[in-house]
């Protein structure tokens, strides 16, 4: 932290005048001008005020009255499977069965022979809800192992060439209902959930440099479109945190990174820290990530009362509880963060016993236990976010995706507690905003476009249970303080205020006041990290 005192002749780096700063200060809730120092905030406040402090050293820029706000984290992604995704197969605006299946042809003639297809992020919704099968592309990729999964990456389709290179009996099928069948009772090509590893683990290793081209990409992306920190929610690959390390160690991050292991993964985690600590304001470690269901658009996110035109299907609990339970309270005991994902009703209602039981166990202390998604809730659920201090780390984009077809799935009456972001904040709950990219495109303008107006895609006017509507300050918070506080670092950043980290967005429109539906049309004009201009 900097010290301003006036015996110190500080240079000025850096200083913006005649913008509107919002802060997400609530003692300083908007300024003029900023001055940055050494990558931290030196001062904020007036024109006056920060010309002031100008020297001939200084950087100055002419806002012109744009719009500041402190730098994007999102809460929630997957750091270099998002990378990965940038050079891979696209199927995310596929409307079609005949679109998918040349896509995926068009595709694979730019591959050599033996190499992978991955990627795809397809949604068979965008069809009419057709699963797709390996019959359909087989005879277009005889050479290719294919293995793309749907966009939110809990359903994936792999041809038979992948198949075979995986040694797969297409006779063998999962007893959880994992691997879809065809009419002839063999393996689709389609796995869910926890069945997916089958495969996965039969996809070649990505080479170290590949794996540093990833988050070089990744970053430069997440870059332009304002985010400056990241929650990665990766699985552990011992070559991504060899990559992170790499980069943090080449000083070449230019997103700072808090990523998380494996929640069966504590001790190693925990090992870590005590040899390295936990990291700085690059790169830090000490959550883990876990899981208890599945997701909605592949049915096997768990609720109470089963998917509307079943009279069995209610899901499927990834974890079992009391296992769940054991790692939990073992991670808890060694201070490291719990974030679990959960999406249906029985999901989250069980990962909120969980933690209360934990939370009993161990005694009371800053935990700051969180839910991943958080989508489907009890109404009674609700306030316990709050009262038992579980923070909810929320993907907004997801509702106006999902709104296209949630009601076919589980009905309009469980809609009604869907993405609860109002019900949530009004029973005092801290609500953090991420993108879950690769599933959803990591653009936090557009996840506050989704906040606001909850319009549905492809709808002019229908929108996603509207009575949950929040407000544009309200989705900035989740995505700026709040998002800081849901990693511990709302003392460093998440705000524009002396002292801290000096990361900042400058936008196009000022999308306080704009109305709420030409939010997604606003462009970030300038990212700034650390005092620097990206």
């Amino acid at each position: 932290m900097l010290k301003n005192t006036n015996m110190m002749h500080i240079d000025i780096s850096l200083a913006i005048l005649n913008a509107k700063i919002w802060t997400a200060n609530p003692k300083q809730p908007y300024a003029e001008a900023i001055a940055v120092c050494n990558g931290y905030i030196h001062d904020i406040g007036t024109n006056q005020q920060i010309k002031a402090q100008i020297t001939k050293k200084t950087k100055v820029i002419d806002a012109s009255g744009k719009l500041i706000v402190p730098g994007f984290i999102d809460s929630h992604l997957h750091l270099i499977e998002g990378g990965i995704r940038l050079n891979s197969l696209q199927l995310r605006d596929v409307q079609t069965k005949g679109e998918f299946i040349s896509a995926i042809a068009n595709f694979a003639k730019t591959c050599k022979a033996g190499e992978w297809i991955i990627g795809g992020d397809w949604d068979h919704e965008n069809w009419g809800g057709e699963l797709p099968c390996r019959h359909w592309i087989d005879a277009l990729t005889p050479e290719n192992p294919v293995w793309i999964s749907r966009l939110d990456g809990h359903m994936a389709l792999a041809n038979t060439a992948t198949l075979t290179a995986s040694k797969f009996s297409l006779d063998l099928a999962c007893s959880e209902g994992e691997i879809e069948i065809d009419e002839q009772g063999k393996a689709s090509g389609i796995f869910k959930d926890r069945a997916m590893d089958i495969i996965a683990r039969h996809i070649p290793k990505r080479s170290k440099e590949q794996t540093y081209k990833d988050l070089e990409a990744a970053m430069k992306y997440l870059n332009s479109l304002g985010v400056t920190s990241v929650h990665n929610l990766s699985l552990y690959e011992k070559s991504d945190i060899e990559s992170l390390d790499k980069a943090r160690k080449d000083k070449k991050l230019t997103t700072r990174i808090y990523t998380t292991f494996p929640l069966f993964a504590w001790r190693e985690l925990h090992e870590r820290i005590k040899k390295q600590g936990t990291g700085d304001k690059w790169l830090k470690v000490g959550g883990v990530k876990g899981f208890t269901d599945g997701s909605l658009g592949a049915s096997t996110a768990a609720f109470f009362d089963p998917y509307k035109g079943s009279e069995t299907n209610r899901g499927m609990m990834i974890s079992k509880p009391e296992e769940l339970f054991k790692n939990v309270l073992e991670a808890d005991k060694h201070n490291i963060q719990v974030m679990i994902h959960a999406i249906g009703d029985k999901a989250n209602n069980t990962l909120l016993n969980i933690y209360e039981r934990v939370i009993e166990s161990n005694g009371k202390k800053d935990r700051r236990f969180r839910i991943e998604h958080a989508q489907h809730l009890l109404k009674e659920d609700i306030p316990r976010f709050a009262k038992l201090n579980v923070l909810v780390s929320a993907q907004p984009y997801h509702l106006i995706d999902d709104g296209r077809w949630a009601e076919k799935l589980i009905g309009a009456e469980r809609l009604q507690t869907s993405f609860a972001f109002k019900s949530l904040l009004k029973n005092n709950a801290h609500v953090s905003f991420g993108s879950d990219w690769f599933v959803a495109l990591p653009n936090p303008i557009l996840g506050i476009y989704a906040a606001v107006t909850r319009k549905i895609k492809g709808e002019k006017s229908k929108s996603f249970v509207p009575e949950e509507r929040i407000t544009v300050e309200q989705a900035l918070k989740a995505y700026t303080i709040d998002a800081a506080y849901a990693g511990f670092d709302e003392k460093i950043k998440g705000s524009l205020e002396k002292g801290k980290l000096a990361d900042m967005v400058v936008l196009d429109k000022d999308i306080l006041t704009i109305e709420p539906e030409e939010i997604q049309n606003t462009k970030v004009e300038m990212t700034i990290l650390d005092g620097k201009i990206l």
